[in-house]
């Protein structure tokens, strides 16, 4: 293992890391062995210059290796995001899960834990009377028999904690918001995986090629968020067959209507809540709209829905009929048990 020192120095001159360099101190920094100078300064370095492909591959193999697994006795899906930002905007990967749910398609969500060590979409769960802070053998349950679980993403550690202390402080996006996405604990082969800036759409899905994965949709909105958007087209980059495809995706294309920049702004972790409730109990609108959009794409990546329109289609029975609610009513359940 190459010392981190070396590494450091190497980033500090501009230079790029091959993919095992990378691992090598990516492994350091998450086994304790790195000092929250060397931490700070390899982020900030590798943020400056750009990280590549083969470094964030190497990040996410080490990440990868300390997560705890979650087992799961099916194929499930991942709707995730690489943001750990305070949302303003409603928590729509969240509610898609849910209409995925209902479809019958296993979703095992992976939530980036925010730096101040809360993440949003966690108080939003808590409300709802989800328990979120449950073991690796208690979300696969809940897989296995709500067809929905929620992982956090960083292992809860000394290391891991002073990490987050420190991300916390340089008040960035680093390195860490990508690998955390890329590190379901649950294995999964198909993901949407929304990204904070169109120039890391087509590399990330390099990158879960890279890893193996089997059916992926990057994808950033021209507006800003790290989702599908509904007001303006998105950026998508498919992991296909082993090849990565890029495109772009129009709310018309999926027959739903554009909406104003704003009109999914959310002020609370309570407004939050009481919006997803809304949208599962068959609230029409703009929230609506925005999770089926989200939740078709997931759909056409787990192979159920050959295009946008059939996948609203079939959100659109899942949340009609009540099953997409009904997946929150076991969740709540089935990890409280």
């Amino acid at each position: 293992m190459e010392p981190l020192r070396s590494i450091i120095g190497k980033v500090a001159t501009g230079a790029t890391l091959t993919r095992e360099e990378a691992a090598s101190a990516f492994d350091s920094m998450m086994s304790g062995d790195a000092t929250p100078s060397q931490i700070g300064g390899l982020l900030i370095g590798m943020r400056v210059r750009g990280e590549t492909i083969e470094e964030v591959t190497g990040a996410a193999s080490a990440m990868r290796n300390i997560m705890p697994t979650v087992e799961t006795r099916c194929d499930p899906i991942d709707i995730a995001g690489t943001s750990d930002t305070v949302m303003c905007s409603l928590n729509v990967s969240t509610c898609a899960s849910f209409i995925v749910a209902g479809v019958g398609v296993p979703v095992a969500k992976n939530v980036n834990r925010a730096a101040s060590l809360r993440s949003s979409t966690a108080d939003v769960l808590v409300r709802l009377g989800v328990k979120v802070d449950l073991k690796p053998e208690a979300i696969a349950r809940c897989v296995h028999e709500a067809d929905i679980g929620f992982m956090f993403a960083s292992p809860d550690y000394p290391a891991m904690q002073r990490i987050r202390q420190i991300r916390s402080v340089l008040g960035t996006h680093t390195m860490f918001n990508l690998i955390e996405a890329l590190s379901n604990p649950a294995r999964v082969k198909r993901q949407i995986l929304g990204v904070f800036t169109p120039e890391w759409v087509q590399p990330l899905a390099h990158v879960l090629k890279n890893l193996g994965a089997d059916s992926v949709w990057v994808v950033h909105g021209s507006d800003g968020l790290d989702e599908l958007s509904l007001t303006d087209t998105s950026f998508v980059a498919a992991v296909e067959a082993g090849t990565v495809r890029t495109f772009e995706v129009t709310p018309e294309e999926a027959g739903l209507p554009r909406y104003r920049a704003d009109a999914l702004e959310c002020s609370d972790v309570e407004a939050h809540a009481f919006a997803l409730q809304k949208v599962l109990d068959g609230l029409p609108g703009r929230f609506r709209d925005a999770a089926l959009l989200n939740a078709a794409a997931a759909l056409v990546v787990a192979g159920r829905a050959s295009n946008l329109q059939e996948g609203v289609a079939l959100g659109q029975e899942s949340l009609d009929r009540g099953a997409a609610a009904a997946r929150l009513n076991r969740l709540i359940a089935v990890s409280n048990a």
